[in-house]
């Protein structure tokens, strides 16, 4: 079942995050699905910590991106998505490679979203787990101005 509410693909998603913090570490995004997003970020000289290993901040960035662009894209014309809470289990280390991440949503309610994010290594395996929780608000603040001019409300 399509979840979309507003219109959503790889590059209006890609386009969005123009000098953000997302394009700065360099998560791509993949594919949407009729019911999730995927994206992914190497573990390089960008998003490594001193011991070598995917900085878990970065692990949560990926999850809380592709969960909030989940929570806009399902919400009604006219509301924004703003996140309430992220939380993190960090299972196994990535040193090298790609990790790539799927969010799907958990409930969809009228006033709160809350989002699972799962992301792997290269090898299939689970290294994070994440879950996101973003309230719906009425696009009626001075700041939804700002959000049209990059396009996220159209």
């Amino acid at each position: 079942m399509n979840i979309w509410k507003k219109h959503i693909d790889v590059k209006k998603l890609t386009d969005m995050h123009i000098d953000t913090a997302v394009q700065h570490a360099g998560i791509e995004f993949l594919e949407v699905g009729e019911n999730f997003i995927r994206a992914r970020v190497s573990v390089d000289k960008r998003t490594r910590q001193p011991y070598g290993l995917l900085h878990g901040g970065i692990s949560i960035l990926l999850a809380e991106a592709i969960g909030s662009c989940g929570a806009h894209f399902s919400c009604p014309e006219g509301y924004i998505s703003v996140g309430l809470d992220v939380n993190a289990n960090h299972l196994r280390s990535a040193r090298t490679g790609w990790v790539t991440a799927k969010a799907s949503p958990v409930h969809i309610g009228r006033s709160t979203h809350v989002w699972h994010i799962e992301l792997h290594n290269e090898a299939g395996e689970l290294i994070c787990i994440s879950r996101l929780t973003m309230a719906i608000l009425k696009a009626h603040c001075p700041t939804s101005a700002c959000v049209r001019q990059i396009g996220v409300l159209d």
